[in-house]
This record gives structure tokens, C-alpha cells and sequence, in this order.
């Protein structure tokens, strides 16, 4: 169920991209370029909506409801854990220890490096 309820919100959110993008502005005709468009209201003339702007109305509904949904159904999963959070049980790692002839010994006869 999530997952087409991601596929329809994918669909959703392009198709209102869509829409907003393939819609003229208000103000987009010829004469609003020269001054023409000033005597109207500060967001245009706000008459009976046309199909598209209906229909990025409806996009825009599905799309917040769809939001909602979604955020509801992830809220309540339980994550799954990452196998990097328990170090606990890590394997032990074998160390060798130098031999007693790998070490150099030096004489106390010589004066040594470090001052006293």
C-alpha cells in the first residue's frame, strides 16, 4: 500500500509541476508590459478560474493530502537497525608478541642519548 501511494504522490507532484509551469501569468499579456496591467489588483483579476488553474487547485489538494498520508504511515515503522551500531560482538583479533631476540638490547656501557 506505500509504495503505490508513493508512485501516485511521484505522479501527483510532476503533474502539478507540470501544470504551474505550462500556465500563463495574469499579467502575461501584451499591454501589461507597457503599463497597461497596473490598474489592476496587486494579484490580478480574480474571475471564475479556467481548467488549468482547477486543476493545479486539485493537484495541489491530492498532493498536501498525499503529504499527509505518507508522513503519518512512516511516522509509525520501526526503522531497521544498521549492522555498524553493535560493535559489541566483534570478532577478537589475534595479536602475536615480539620475540625476546627481535628486541635490540643495548650495553649500559654506552653513554646514552638522553640526557639525565
Amino acid at each position: 500500500m506505500y509504495e503505490i501511494l508513493l508512485v501516485v504522490y511521484l505522479v501527483v507532484a510532476l503533474a502539478l509541476v507540470g501544470m504551474v509551469l505550462i500556465q500563463q501569468g495574469k499579467g502575461a499579456d501584451m499591454g501589461s508590459s507597457f503599463g497597461a496591467g497596473a490598474s489592476a489588483t496587486v494579484f490580478g483579476s480574480s474571475g471564475a478560474g479556467n481548467f488549468m488553474t482547477k486543476t493545479t487547485t486539485i493537484l495541489a489538494s491530492v498532493f498536501f493530502v498525499l503529504s499527509i498520508v505518507l508522513g503519518n504511515l512512516t511516522a509509525g515503522q520501526i526503522k531497521k537497525t544498521d549492522e555498524w551500531e553493535n560493535l559489541e560482538a566483534a570478532p577478537a583479533v589475534e595479536t602475536i608478541a615480539p620475540a625476546a631476540d627481535d628486541v635490540p638490547v643495548t650495553s649500559t656501557k654506552e653513554k646514552p642519548d638522553v640526557p639525565n
